[in-house]
Order: C-alpha cells, then structure tokens, then sequence
C-alpha cells in the first residue's frame, strides 16, 4: 500500500510539474523580457537627455557666434562713423552700413534673450547699454550738439575700453560652452581697429 501512495504521489508530483513548467516559464520569460525593456528604456531615456544637452549647447554656440560676430561688427560700424564725423565726411553707404550692423546686433541681442545663459546675459547686457549710449553721443555729435563732455575723444575713448568689455563677455561665452581657457587675442587686435588702425597719422 505504501509503495502504492508513493508511487501515485510521484505520478502526482511529475504531472504537476509537467503542468507548471509552461506557467513557469512564461513567468520566467515575462519577468526577464520586462527586465530588459526597462533596460532598454533607461538607456533611451539617458540617450535623449544626452541628445538634449548636445543639441542645446549648439543652440548656444550659434547663438554665441551670432552675437560675437553682430556685437563687434557694431562697434567697428560705430568707431568708423565716428571717425567720418570727426572728419566730415559722412556719407549714405556710410550710414546704411552703420545701421544694418545697428539692427544685426539688435538681432542678435533678441536671440540671446531666449537662449543665452543669465551669466552671457548679464555681460551683453552692459555691453548693448554702453553701445547704445555711444551711438547716441555720436549721433549728437554728428547733429552739432554733443552731449556735454562728450566730443570725439571721448567717445573713441570709451568705444575702444569696450574692447576689454568684450573679450571678458567672449570668456563668459566659452566658460559656459565648457571651452577649456586659453591665450585669446585682444579685441582691438582682431577687430583691425587698434590705436594704430583707428585713424590717420595726422589727427
């Protein structure tokens, strides 16, 4: 008799196992496929944050060329007017010139707004208010009545300090490109427009 209740427990034990061992194993396949697609969805998602990060660091870098380029050009547009005022010899393409550079710059400006960091901004920032106030002495200038303290000097004076205060908004730039510092040229050097460039020998 006991051989007998061994033996239909045997056949108990192997028939319940034979009937388990799909469950089982689609328990089995379900957790190890559940397993890897959060795998696969943890690498998507850290891809795509990483996507994110390189695509808004070239927004940035675009952004921070457009504003290098309209920043300076502006300057140089200005300093050159300044010069054909000094000179009385302002003409049209003069003007236009002036203004097309006036209006990049002020494009510029508007892009940054929406993308640079608050550390950019705050450097162009100043840089756009001290701008501003040497197109509008030398506007006055131009018209024959220059701001008081304000002649030609004077604004050629502090248009090339703001040579400094560019290259200092140029670091803040590469900082926050995470650009590794290194010997940069000064403004005034690249720009063409230094001491010896700025005007002629006889004024």
């Amino acid at each position: 008799m006991d051989n007998a209740l061994l033996a239909l427990a045997s056949a108990i034990v192997a028939v319940t196992g034979t009937l388990l061992a799909p469950v089982l194993s689609q328990r089995i396949t379900a957790r190890v496929q559940a397993d890897q697609f959060d795998r696969q969805e943890r690498l998507a998602r850290a891809q795509w944050h990483r996507d994110r990060r390189v695509a808004e660091r070239e927004r940035r870098r675009d952004c921070y060329v457009h504003a290098n380029a309209g920043y300076r050009r502006y300057r140089v547009e200005l300093m050159n007017h300044l010069w054909a005022v000094h000179r009385d010899e302002v003409t049209d393409e003069g003007r236009s010139a002036l203004q097309e550079a006036r209006h990049a710059m002020h494009s510029a400006f508007a892009e940054a707004q929406m993308i640079a960091s608050d550390a950019v901004m705050a450097e162009l920032d100043t840089l756009t208010r001290e701008l501003a106030g040497a197109y509008a002495r030398t506007m006055r200038l131009e018209r024959g009545s220059p701001s008081p303290g304000w002649g030609f000097d004077e604004i050629l004076a502090g248009l090339l300090e703001l040579g400094d205060a560019w290259v200092r908004a140029r670091s803040v730039m590469r900082t926050d490109l995470g650009v590794e510092p290194g010997p940069v040229a000064p403004d005034d050097a690249v720009d063409g427009d230094g001491p010896e460039d700025v005007g002629p020998d006889d004024d």
